[in-house]
């Protein structure tokens, strides 16, 4: 009882004086009766970074802050500030000798003793510091003649930095602020390092490691850890159930092959393949039956070896009573299906139809089927008679970014190289993180941070890297193959040229639909109307007044060989070529759409309906029409996606081309087919995650598969084995 009056009287707090002895103290709370410092209760929302409860008060748990970077606002440090180093917004007139930005840096160069002619490598670091962040309140004498005469003004300069970060908070134009963030990079937040929480949740730890060191491991690390974690029997009487399931989720996250990737990596940065086998593993673990499940390329991004988990899954999934609909391109897959639906035979209009329905097997032997020609092996990817030499190499020196374990890399220029290696091995880090971002800051002026590196030998010998992924190539129905490709522009240049345009006094802008003159009003040029529907998606219907033909009567009555400016974007690519084979500017341009099996669209389809594979291909007509410095390299990163074996035929063919005239081509992939073809492999390895990052073999397809530590070897064994059979 007197125990009980106590700690309703001291609000939870209990002293024990004990005769002859030291005094011992006792609370009810989560608190240090000595220093005063007490806790929340532990609940699960405090280990939750969406919970304002568990989150870090500075970056309310996302982690990562957005500021200026030095190396953004001076990208090219071997210049001097008169030569322009400084590309921060609103600094370009620090050259001009009559600018206050001018003035400024001369104040400052005189204060602190620098040179403005000096390359901005060769400051000293306590120079650095003030031009980045300021004079820390001490005033300079700035002398600036204005439009009132010379003044000389003592102010206290705040810095790039701080001056970019005002500029960027006081901006009320959005244009404005979106250039502004040009200049910034994503660091750690400072009060979190990154880890998301505050620091009473990050103080908890189970197994000598709290919940954001447990997150940052890999799925691998994680199950050697759960495994061997060691409980009290109170301990385990409380967590057991909680244990057995986790376990049995990072068990189902292993089996679909991605036991690279750690518990912490956004989602955002998952590739389509990563985060629908993330949803299959969460379906596996709900144990349902009865259930129809729809894939579209699960296979996506993944190794050849760990394709087999994939299946294994799949079998799994099917073998609990459940119904699998997959699309899919792959050979393994289709192999280990119990029914194939081939529809065809071509795309777009010469598709549509179910042209063979059965096993693989009765796949393979439809004459009808072209899936059937390339599994029996009737229809075949070649490989060179010759693998082309390198005429130089690019040497990317110690590179370490993410998992790559400080490593020196030579790409061979002119030249198609396979980077390879098993999911999360590094490809991505090395090729799209270090090459060509430094790339693109150095010959493109693009404004970003490469990954992390010692130094890059050999840009010289480029002109120019280009990127061709399977990103949109318009964000708006108003984007299309025509446009695109620039051979629009052409074809309203031919229309402005006949006699009709002429008479009328039609230029070439009548001829546009972006503005006004030439298109209809009614849809302001877009052939649809958008109806927005309350608490249903927006839908679109025809325009009524030109009947979705985007152009004015006017406009349509000018014609060229019959057609009006609709007819001409209503045609197919396989129809244009013909209808323009006496224009060679314009059939150039839309022959190469031709050529890489683009025949059945429409030049002016919308944009934003083609698929990730068709934008890439119209892309990389794009290149193929234009003429060819034999200096350029071109980066793709697993461009197979969504590629049926007709169309890696292609590609292959279009890789060639762009290789043959001199130019670099470096391809991410995991297709063999692909790899099979190029003339030389990187092979990234041997695992992923934490036991990658090394280079396990280079060399040619023939090389790297008598290599007994590669994966990508051991299976390109055997498709080098079947095309010399």
């Amino acid at each position: 009882d007197s125990v009980e009056n106590v700690l309703k009287l001291s609000d939870g707090l209990l002293i024990v004086d004990v005769i002859g002895g030291e005094q011992l103290t006792f609370s009810q709370s989560f608190s240090c009766p000595d220093c005063g410092i007490s806790m929340e209760e532990m609940e699960p929302r405090t280990f939750s970074f969406n919970n304002p409860f568990g989150a870090c008060p500075e970056c309310h748990g996302i982690g990562i802050k957005m500021e200026f970077a030095e190396e953004l606002l001076i990208p090219d440090t071997s210049l001097s500030i008169d030569e322009g180093a400084i590309a921060a917004m609103g600094w370009a007139s620090v050259t001009d000798k009559g600018s206050y930005t001018r003035a400024t840096m001369e104040a400052l160069s005189k204060e602190y003793n620098f040179s403005l002619s000096t390359p901005y490598n060769d400051y000293p670091d306590k120079i650095k510091y003030v031009i980045m962040h300021g004079t820390d309140g001490k005033t300079v004498k700035v002398h600036y003649q204005g439009q009132r005469g010379v003044g000389v003004y003592d102010v206290a300069f705040e810095g790039l930095i701080r001056n970019m970060e005002r500029r960027y908070r006081e901006t009320g134009s959005e244009t404005q602020r979106t250039e502004y963030e040009t200049f910034m990079n994503t660091t750690p937040c400072k009060a979190c390092k990154g880890k998301r929480l505050k620091r009473e949740a990050l103080a908890v730890t189970v197994g000598e490691r709290n919940i954001a060191e447990v997150t940052e491991i890999s799925i691998r690390e994680l199950h050697e850890f759960m495994n061997q974690l060691t409980l009290t029997s109170m301990q385990l009487k409380i967590g057991e159930l909680v244990l057995k399931e986790i376990r049995a989720r990072i068990g189902f996250l292993m089996d679909v092959g991605l036991d690279y990737l750690t518990l912490a990596r956004a989602t955002g940065t998952l590739s389509g393949g990563e985060a629908q086998r993330i949803r299959l593993a969460t379906q596996i673990g709900s144990g349902l039956v009865g259930v129809a499940y729809i894939l579209d390329e699960p296979s996506i991004g993944l190794h050849q070896r760990d394709n087999d988990k994939l299946l294994k899954t799949l079998k799994h999934l099917k073998d609990l009573g459940n119904t699998l609909i997959v699309v899919e391109h792959d050979e393994d897959t289709m192999f280990a299906a119990d029914c194939i639906v081939d529809i065809g035979p071509g795309a777009g209009e010469h598709g549509g139809e179910v042209v063979a329905v059965g096993t693989a097997q009765e796949i393979m032997n439809n004459p009808n089927s072209i899936t059937g020609a390339y599994l029996s092996g009737r229809i075949k990817i070649p490989v060179p008679k010759e693998r082309k030499e390198p005429t130089g190499y690019l040497t990317i020196k110690g590179a370490k970014e993410n998992n790559l374990r400080n490593i020196n890399v030579d790409i061979p220029l002119g030249v198609m190289t396979c980077v390879t290696g098993v999911s999360g091995s590094g490809k991505s880090s090395l090729v799209t993180q270090i090459l060509y971002k430094r790339l693109a800051r150095d010959l493109n002026r693009a404004r970003c941070i490469p990954g992390k590196h010692d130094d890059m030998i050999g840009i010289d010998k480029l002109d120019k890297v280009i990127n061709i992924d399977q990103s949109p190539i318009g964000r708006t129905p108003r984007s299309n193959p025509a446009t695109y490709t620039g051979v629009f522009d052409q074809i309203r240049d031919l229309f402005a040229a006949t006699p009709d345009a002429k008479m009328k006094g039609y230029s070439k802008g009548r001829f546009s639909f972006n503005v006004k003159g030439g298109r209809c009003e009614a849809c302001s040029g877009d052939g649809i109307i958008k109806i927005e529907m309350n608490f249903l998606p927006d839908i679109y219907v025809p325009c009524e007044v030109c009947s979705g033909k985007r152009y004015n009567r006017e406009t349509l009555e000018v014609r060229y060989k019959g057609k009006n400016i609709y007819d001409i974007l209503d045609m197919t690519i396989e129809e244009a070529v013909k209808f323009f084979e006496n224009v060679p500017s314009i059939k150039r341009k839309i022959e190469t759409l031709n050529d890489v099996g683009l025949s059945y669209l429409k030049l002016g389809h919308p944009s934003t309906s083609l698929s990730g594979g068709e934008a890439q291909r119209i892309k990389l007509a794009t290149e193929l029409s234009k003429r060819s410095t034999g200096k350029t390299i071109y980066i793709l990163d697993e461009p197979t996606t969504g590629l049926h074996f007709a169309d890696v035929h292609k590609l292959v063919e279009i890789l060639q081309r762009l290789s043959e005239g001199g130019n670099t081509v470096v391809v991410i992939e995991h297709n063999l087919e692909v790899i099979k073809t190029a003339d030389y492999i990187i092979d990234i390895g041997p695992e992923g995650g934490d036991k990658g990052g090394t280079v396990i073999a280079k060399g040619t397809p023939e090389e790297i598969a008598k290599v007994k530590e590669s994966y990508t070897g051991y299976y390109l064994k055997k498709y080098l084995e079947e095309v010399s059979e």
